[in-house]
């Protein structure tokens, strides 16, 4: 049985990923007890950064009311203007794929254990090969957890996945051979598959960071913020306010076929009705076709072109005054939809969003909908994109730890870094029952929950999580929370 505690509300953990590096120097990390003074330690001979500002001291745990999520870990927040204490953070400097990362020394997180055998986590990364930096921003995640929260006979082992199944599958079995209890990662889904196969021979119980379902269960659990999840959320929402005919734009891959199948869900359950998909190759570089199609920009200006001309023949002072009206429109009639979904992110995301303006899908009159790959620091710049909408874990939480790594090492690391912090968090969380580590499908699967810095989450038991997402709403310099995060699961609601 986990037991669950409770922090005060800073204390919002993150949530996961992996990360590494193949030229990593051999070193053995130590960190103080929560609450220390002491700057970050960094590379030998490099200048010390400062470390993130943590207002007052750490709090002591507790048992929370019934129906609370379980605090994994601790994050203080990143504050530029209150230089408090804060404790010793990881060094820059990272240990060779295999060398066990030790947890603090100092007073334990958990009651005493008998015996001196630590907690063996393994951690499994794209380390070298083509997503080694990834990895590495991964796994830096995961010491910042390590350090925030780990007790004494915590041992974790970076193993490198080299980004392929094959090494997925040895990287598993060495961690299996040093007596690895819970295994976090690999990062992709064919890789977890490889992984996972020797793992449930054995019973451990593997923490992924796939999105993909058709690896999960019988011992496998993803921690990623799954997209159809994420569709429901702002479906709901959008629906609340009116919003019922959707369109969508999508990749022609098996993602926009879960977009896809998740919207139909969501508009069957919450009463609206898609009433058009387009989709478009992926990695496309031109997109003018789809949005063409979504647009029915060929129709409407034939529409446009028609009126003109019976206008132009009238001849009349009424006709001319309309004609003047329809001067510097490109098409006339409305779209059959309220809201189009744009599941993308990134450079896709930032090359759609002006066409579909371009071609009347003015951004005014329709929502455009989209997913947590919006949540990018720079997606304001594209006015279109300004008054969308969409579905992730509360941004401000996210953001400090972004912030934070970056003061610690000089990089900002990808948004899926939070899943590396949160499973290491977890596997900590795990530890702390009364009869010593427990990391069983009931602990794991426990119903209230755990809190993350990508808010609050738990594990059913075929290995899918459930998330408490926030309805978020882009603007010029940032994001604004439009429909807040529930904070237990027993608010967790649509």
């Amino acid at each position: 049985m986990v037991r669950l505690l409770r922090v005060t509300p800073w204390l919002m953990v993150i949530a996961l990923a992996v990360a590494g590096c193949d030229t990593l120097t051999l070193d053995t990390i130590v960190a103080p007890p929560l609450g220390g003074n002491k700057k970050p330690a960094t590379a030998a001979g490099q200048p010390q950064k400062p470390a993130p500002a943590s207002p007052g001291s750490a709090p002591s745990a507790s048992l929370p009311r019934p129906g609370s999520p379980q605090q994994i870990a601790s994050l203080p927040p990143t504050s530029p203007t209150s230089p408090s204490p804060s404790p010793t953070q990881p060094s820059a400097t990272q240990p060779q794929p295999g060398t066990s990362i030790t947890a603090p020394s100092g007073p334990s997180l958990q009651a005493p254990k008998s015996g001196d055998e630590p907690i063996r986590i393994a951690l499994l990364l794209p380390l070298t090969g083509n997503d080694a930096n990834i990895g590495r921003d991964l796994l830096d995640a995961a010491q910042l957890a390590l350090f925030d929260a780990a007790p004494d006979d915590f041992e974790l082992t970076p193993r490198d996945t080299k980004g392929t199944p094959e090494g997925a599958r040895e990287a598993a079995d060495s961690a299996m051979q040093n007596g690895a209890q819970i295994i976090l990662g690999p990062l992709f889904g064919t890789s977890v598959q490889a992984a996972a196969s020797s793992a449930r021979t054995r019973g451990v119980p593997v923490v992924a960071f796939s999105t993909d379902r058709s690896v999960a269960g019988n011992g496998v659990y993803l921690l990623g913020i799954m997209p159809d999840q994420q569709i429901g959320r702002v479906v709901a929402f959008a629906a609340r306010q009116g919003l019922v005919r959707f369109a969508a734009l999508v990749p022609a891959n098996p993602y926009g076929n879960e977009v896809i199948d998740a919207l139909n869900r969501a508009t069957n359950r919450y009463g609206g009705v898609v009433v058009q998909v387009e989709q478009y190759a992926p990695r496309a570089s031109e997109f003018r076709e789809p949005v063409l199609r979504l647009a029915n920009f060929d129709r409407r200006r034939a529409s446009l072109e028609a009126q003109r001309q019976r206008l132009a023949n009238r001849n009349d002072a009424l006709s001319k005054q309309a004609l003047r009206r329809l001067e510097g429109l490109e098409t006339i009639g409305g779209l059959p939809f309220d809201a189009v979904v744009l599941p993308e992110g990134g450079p896709t995301l930032r090359r759609l969003a002006p066409l579909l303006a371009f071609y009347d899908i003015d951004p005014d009159k329709i929502r455009f909908i989209g997913t947590a790959l919006w949540q990018e620091a720079t997606v304001g710049r594209e006015p279109s994109l300004v008054g969308g909408w969409f579905a992730a874990p509360p941004p401000a939480q996210s953001a400090a730890f972004l912030a934070r790594f970056a003061e610690i090492y000089g990089r900002r690391p990808p948004r899926i870094a939070t899943l590396a912090y949160d499973a290491v968090a977890l596997a900590v969380a795990l530890t702390r029952g009364p009869a010593g580590p427990d990391f069983s499908q009931a602990a794991i699967t426990s119903l209230s929950g755990f809190a993350g810095v990508d808010g609050v989450f738990r594990f059913r038991p075929d290995g899918i999580p459930e998330r408490g997402l926030a309805v978020v709403e882009v603007e010029a310099n940032g994001f604004r929370v439009i429909s807040p995060a529930p904070q237990t699961f027993e608010r967790v609601t649509n």
